[in-house]
């Protein structure tokens, strides 16, 4: 017989049909998350768990699951789930790394464009019926080429937008926890600053580290203080890293110019002091929201599942 996987979200319609035809399948059919008690309704008779980040695994959901193996993030992240407790019940962790590098990238630049050149603003005034004509003083936003970019967290996703930065002939600074060698700088022309001397010096600065106690709240009042009035921050990492009450402080008080976020601090919640700031640009955590990606995303998920089910090691297991 078939292992039982549980599924707590649909997925694109290639991967859902080869879950059918590995597993007894169970999902949900409702595009919502579910909530804690259906999540422990599902995984109590699974061998398999697919999961997204939205859902919090916790020890009581893996207890709770006496037959489970696998616990296959649709994520590259997986600080939704307890790996101590995972861990403890001899059960598998996995995650889909590397697959979300270059469309998390594009998005990265869609935002830093829509922030300078203030598109959103420009396309919904074009809607109104209100514009009479080019004017030379209207809806003046700010130059991308030839600024400074900061990028805080020089990993895959970091180095993707670095390397679209030299199209427009940007210079790059960035911060990591770790130096890269000096042929890797080149690489990517970047130079290393300390986080205070990035947020000084940068035109744009974009966020591209995982969350963790350390990055929790990085960029705090203190740290947007430092930057340019002129500046733009953009996050598409993960949104705890800023203190979203600081960035609404900042954005009302003209410390920056405007922020452009695809991740925040208590999603699917947007406060609605920052959805009144027309200087943000607000995106519902469409990060990796391509079709190929999302594709690919659930090939790496089954191959993950398969692996663990049939006795192998998976080729993308958390540590």
């Amino acid at each position: 017989m078939a292992p039982t996987v549980f599924l707590t979200r649909t997925l694109p319609d290639p991967i859902m049909r080869e879950l059918r035809r590995r597993f007894r399948l169970r999902f949900n059919r409702e595009d919502r998350p579910l909530s804690k008690a259906e999540i422990l309704r599902g995984v109590r008779k699974a061998d398999g768990l697919i999961s997204m980040l939205s859902d919090a695994i916790d020890r009581e959901i893996i207890e709770a699951a006496p037959d489970l193996r696998v616990i296959a993030n649709y994520a590259v992240g997986y600080n939704n789930i307890d790996l101590n407790a995972a861990r403890e019940r001899g059960m598998v962790v996995t995650n889909t790394p590397g697959v979300l590098t270059e469309t998390t990238a594009d998005l990265t630049w869609a935002l830093i464009l829509s922030v300078a050149r203030r598109i959103p603003e420009a396309e919904q005034f074009a809607r109104s019926g209100k514009w009479t004509g080019w004017a030379p003083t209207q809806l003046l936003g700010g130059d991308v080429f030839g600024k400074t970019l900061g990028i805080v967290g020089l990993g895959r996703i970091g180095q993707a937008v670095a390397r679209r930065a030299a199209g427009f002939e940007m210079r790059v600074v960035y911060t990591s926890r770790r130096r890269l060698p000096i042929r890797e700088e080149k690489r990517f022309r970047a130079s290393f600053l300390p986080l205070s001397d990035l947020l000084r010096e940068s035109d744009f600065v974009s966020l591209h580290l995982p969350l963790t106690p350390e990055s929790r709240h990085l960029i705090d009042r203190k740290a947007l203080r430092r930057m340019k009035p002129t500046a733009f921050l953009i996050n598409t990492a993960r949104g705890p890293i800023i203190d979203e009450e600081a960035l609404i402080e900042a954005l009302r008080n003209k410390q920056i110019a405007g922020a452009g976020l695809d991740v925040f601090e208590n999603e699917p919640a947007i406060p609605r002091e920052l959805r009144e700031i027309k200087e943000a640009v607000l995106l519902p955590h469409v990060g990796s929201a391509s079709l190929e990606t999302r594709i690919r995303m659930g090939r790496i998920v089954l191959e993950n599942i398969v692996a663990v089910l049939t006795g192998k090691k998976p080729p993308n297991m958390v540590k």
